[in-house]
């Protein structure tokens, strides 16, 4: 099993990215799957939960109306849509297998002027 994100960068505020999560080993269509980010001297945060079934995703408030999800299941790829990016949004990315102990590498965003 693996998890691999892209897509990370630095963006001025106000700007968009997407970040993506290309999954091998595993069939990402038959799994739940986490979002979370972690900035310097902070604990690691769950941003966004998406759910395998019912097409569903559950967001943290502190990026709710500003990222959403998406799922390319023949590409057994993730994806996050960052809107509206702010520079506390600053963090490195990383997607997760729920309830698994299966991680990503991470990818680093960087908002700033």
């Amino acid at each position: 099993v693996h998890l691999v994100e892209s897509g990370g960068g630095l963006v001025q505020p106000g700007g968009s990215l997407t970040l993506s999560c290309v999954g091998s080993g595993f069939a990402l269509s038959n799994y739940d799957l986490n979002w979370y980010r972690q900035a310097p001297g902070k604990e690691r945060e769950l941003i966004a939960h998406s759910a395998s079934a019912y097409d569903w995703t559950d967001y943290a408030a502190s990026v709710k109306g500003r990222f959403t999800t998406s799922r390319d299941n023949a590409k057994n790829t993730l994806y996050l849509h960052m809107n509206s990016l702010r520079v506390g949004d600053t963090a490195l990315y990383y997607c997760k297998i729920a309830g698994t102990p299966y991680w990503g590498q991470g990818t680093q965003v960087t908002v700033s002027s």
